[in-house]
């Protein structure tokens, strides 16, 4: 990449001033590079004399004046460089990178803004891990979305990412026995054909629709086999808690991958209590000497590492808590031998992440090697007013039902990205419906269609794929929008590179918006001036126009599959 050499070439400069006795260097830093906001001031800037300066005891433009002196101005890659304000050095570069990147677009097609950054290290991506007794909900949606855009981002640079769903079905759960009972009640309801209105006074019934979903399914696969079963009878509470969990979690997967994300495994919670890994885990904390006795309750030592108060392993009744189990599931996962384990929660678990580092810590384990993704609330406007009852009639409202089924999967994901994960997010269901610019996913997704309907034209014209590959002298590329749009182009590697190491895809989201943005811009001055469009009278010029809408193509459909969203041909 263009960066990459620009980075070398400073590099090499700095190393020629410390050679010369020039600048008292112990080592070569890292070259930071970005682009200058405007275009005075040249196609990339550093800050790196600003960075040494202090150390050398020397004035930044002193720094930065050693280090333009050896550069190689006028050469094949820097064309003209300026030192500004307290030492920044701006570099215009020769014509030529511009153009090669459009090769690279090509040449690379769908590789294009990949990487080997990662160099093959292993991940481990736990995200969604809803609770197995209800539909998929909105808030688990942005939480897919992340999840799955994080995936894609790691893997484009070079991870080797697994994605795992946790289910919490602990077996002393009092939210699964309570949801296996009410699958029951309604099974009951099912095969009876009829009703007691006084099971509805029951406090621990789950009334959402969903429930009475999973009980058809059941009297469907196993008719009248349970009509005898007493909902008091331990058996039948295992019984229909298995029953239920299954069929809840087959909803589950059928709404994710309505949405597009899958998992390579699903990890049950209960696995950890049945084997003896939760119990091994509170005996190897306590014999580190990480636990107490209090009240007939043990306790972690988490204020050790930094949590507000000590928290509780083992009830005084001698069941284990959720931060037991959790404990016991983030061992194991240390345990599997990953270079990296990232969790993905909603913002009400933020209190955990405290936990979660101090149980790595507490085990042994390098707690800088989990990272905790938080993101924040979900609201849903429709007709100017937040939703706020779902269509299943629960109290929540579910991602398939109430937001898929309303805008698609394009949209929802494309919504749920466009901003940080740290940010409280309203998705407006009647602006995601428009067919206008003001719908951000139908304005990228347009400028798809369009590009690909402009490639039609010129192919009926010439008779064949135009590309850049083919002979085409793509210096003839001279207006201001092709040569902005192709620095566009330019910048994705990047793009992907830091969205993929802050965890953050809504870099990806902004990138695609303003490259739709310029490529709209840059096709709608070829409609006020027939010289500028793309599909013009003189061939040589055609050729590269086409050669960058095509590389604009690529560009735009790999960004959109990083979000998981499809680039159509026709809109």
């Amino acid at each position: 990449m263009i960066k990459d050499q620009l980075a070398q070439t400073i590099r090499e400069a700095l190393l020629k001033a410390k050679q010369d006795g020039v600048l008292a260097l112990d080592a070569i830093p890292e070259i930071g590079l970005e682009k200058p906001k405007g275009k005075s001031h040249g196609d990339w800037a550093t800050s790196v004399a600003l960075g040494l300066a202090s150390s050398l005891k020397m004035s930044p433009l002193e720094v930065a004046e050693a280090i333009v002196a050896r550069l190689d101005v006028g050469g094949s890659l820097i064309t003209d460089v300026e030192i500004a304000g307290p030492g920044f050095i701006n570099l215009t570069l020769q014509p030529g990178w511009l153009y090669e990147i459009l090769n690279q677009v090509e040449q690379q097609d769908t590789r294009f803004g990949t990487s080997e950054v990662g160099c093959g290290k292993r991940v481990l991506l736990e995200f969604v891990s809803a609770n197995p007794n209800g539909p998929i909900t909105v808030a688990h949606g942005r939480n897919a979305a992340i999840g799955d855009a994080v995936y894609a981002l790691l893997t484009a640079v070079g991870f080797r990412v697994e994605r795992e769903h946790y289910v919490n079905d602990a077996l002393n759960s009092t939210q699964m026995n309570n949801f296996g009972k009410s699958v029951f009640v309604r099974y009951k309801q099912v095969i009876s054909g009829t009703h007691d209105p006084a099971v509805e006074e029951y406090e621990w019934l789950y009334r959402g629709d969903y429930v009475l979903d999973i009980a058809k399914a059941i009297a469907s696969e196993h008719g009248t086999k349970f009509a005898a079963a007493d909902i008091d009878d331990p058996a039948t509470a295992q019984t229909f808690r298995q029953l239920a969990q299954e069929g809840m979690q087959a909803e589950q997967q059928s709404d994710l991958e309505a949405f597009g994300v899958s998992f390579d495994s699903w990890y049950n919670e209960s696995t950890l209590h049945s084997d003896g890994r939760v119990k091994s885990a509170i005996n190897e904390l306590t014999s580190r000497g990480h636990t107490y006795e209090k009240e007939g309750a043990l306790w972690f030592k988490t204020t050790e590492y930094g949590d507000d108060k000590d928290r509780v392993l083992l009830r005084a009744n001698g069941t284990a808590t959720y931060l037991a189990g959790d404990v016991a599931y983030h061992k194991d996962k240390f345990e599997r031998g990953y270079d990296r384990l990232i969790d993905v929660w909603g913002a009400d678990h933020a209190g955990y992440v405290a936990r979660a580092k101090a149980s790595a810590a507490a085990m042994g384990y390098d707690p800088a090697k989990l990272d905790i993704l938080l993101y924040q609330l979900v609201r849903i406007m429709k007709n100017g007013e937040f939703v706020k009852s779902s269509k299943r009639k629960g109290d929540v409202l579910y991602l398939k039902a109430d937001l898929i089924d309303e805008i698609g999967k394009d949209a929802a994901r494309f919504f749920f990205l466009m901003r940080s994960p740290n940010t409280d997010l309203d998705i407006d269901l009647d602006l995601a419906k428009k067919t206008e610019k003001d719908n951000p996913v139908y304005y990228v997704q347009y400028a798809h269609a369009r590009i690909v309907q402009t490639l039609d034209k010129a192919k009926s014209i010439d008779g064949t794929e135009m590309t850049v590959m083919l002979p085409a002298d793509v210096s003839l590329l001279e207006q201001d929008a092709e040569i902005d749009l192709i620095k566009k182009l330019s910048d994705f590697p990047d793009e992907v590179a830091l969205a993929a190491a802050d965890y953050a895809p809504q870099r990806v989201a902004q990138y695609a918006r303003d490259l739709a943005s310029q490529f709209h811009a840059f096709y709608d001055l070829g409609n006020r001036n027939s010289e500028l469009r793309v599909v013009c009278e003189n061939p040589d010029v055609r050729r590269a126009r086409v050669g960058l809408v095509n590389a604009t193509r690529i560009v735009l459909r790999n960004a959109l599959h990083l979000l998981g969203v499809s680039a159509p041909d026709r809109m």
